[in-house]
């Protein structure tokens, strides 16, 4: 079985490595550059392709791929939605991906944005550097006792609800499959509600949600209107879920008193790519001038424990079609 794999940071490499002695059969090469429609034809000769979230896995790289012979797909993260998964089927090409490599650590880094941005951590830090011991602008809110509004109870959702009863918050789910579980038996999520009733109510909202057609943009400007003035805001979720020029307005206006972002709408441009050298006029740039927001490069889900989990689950998947056997539960895009 070999595989190319895209995209590769030293992390990868590290991680998949160190589990590859499991793996007898699989044969890994690793390369810097990104699956796109240009770069496809570099997998000549492989029997599968792995890839990242910020990957070009459309229809022309697909039919590029199955041109030569490639019939795996390994996405090596929990979403899919830089696949073109229709045309995947229809080329016979088989998609796998990590539906849940690490879901605390997700939620962890979601509740350490919120609380950076609430509490100004970032800019104390700066001023301490510099010698400013002053406090003057860094007030935040107290979470003790506060009403979190978690939306998507899936795993990561579920992790943070936990992480907000510790806290000794009011905790509110809101989600199309309700975990009635996270009420009953756990007791850390207090009690489901539609959108508007968690906007109206919350005083931290945190997104989990997947991204389609029908939750992109749920962050516009008629739901930021319905949340409480000074709202403290986190997406570790997908950049399309927010608008990012109506969270500015909201920033700027008060109702958004703090924000958390580790997505955003123009990430696929600068994800994991240094580009410090460059002059880049951008919306992101815009939000990181803002001394309430705190923003992260997709970074979450970035722990020993995940890493080691991605390669695992992603190796398990190489070894079961090359052997005609069954894929890891819940990994099967196609």
């Amino acid at each position: 079985m070999k595989i190319l794999f895209y995209g590769t940071a030293s992390y990868d490499k590290d991680s998949f490595t160190k589990e590859l002695p499991d793996y007898p059969d699989v044969q890994i090469d690793f390369i810097e550059t990104n699956l796109t429609p240009m770069t496809a034809a570099l997998a000549r000769g492989y029997d599968a392709v792995c890839a990242f979230v910020n990957a070009d896995v459309h229809a022309m790289t697909l039919e590029i791929l199955s041109g030569f012979g490639v019939k795996l797909v390994l996405m090596r993260c929990a979403g899919f939605d830089a696949v073109d998964v229709d045309m995947a089927k229809s080329l016979g090409i088989k998609v796998t991906r990590v539906p849940a490599y690490s879901p605390e650590a997700i939620a962890e880094h979601a509740m350490a944005l919120g609380l950076c941005a609430n509490r100004r951590i970032h800019k104390g830090y700066i001023r301490v550097r510099e010698n400013d011991f002053s406090l003057d602008g860094l007030v935040g809110e107290t979470l003790h006792g506060k009403t979190a509004g978690i939306i998507g109870t899936g795993r990561i959702g579920a992790a943070l609800c936990r992480i907000c009863k510790g806290f000794g918050m009011t905790v509110l789910g809101s989600d199309l499959y309700p975990n009635q579980k996270l009420v009953d038996e756990e007791h850390v999520v207090d009690e489901y509600v539609d959108y508007d009733e968690l906007f109206h109510r919350a005083d931290f909202i945190s997104l989990h949600a997947f991204l389609n057609e029908e939750s992109y943009h749920m962050i516009n400007d008629d739901a930021i209107a319905k949340m409480k003035k000074g709202v403290i805001f986190v997406n570790t979720g997908r950049g399309g879920l927010v608008d990012t020029k109506a969270l500015i307005r909201g920033i700027i206006s008060g109702k958004i008193g703090a924000a958390g972002l580790d997505v955003y709408e123009e990430e696929n441009e600068n994800v994991y790519r240094n580009r410090s050298g460059l002059v880049i006029d951008s919306i992101t740039s815009r939000l990181c001038a803002f001394p309430n927001v705190v923003m992260t490069s997709h970074q979450a889900f970035f722990t020993k424990e995940a890493l080691g989990e991605i390669a695992r689950v992603t190796l398990d998947n190489a070894e079961a079609f090359a052997k005609g056997e069954d894929f890891v539960a819940r990994s099967v895009v196609c």
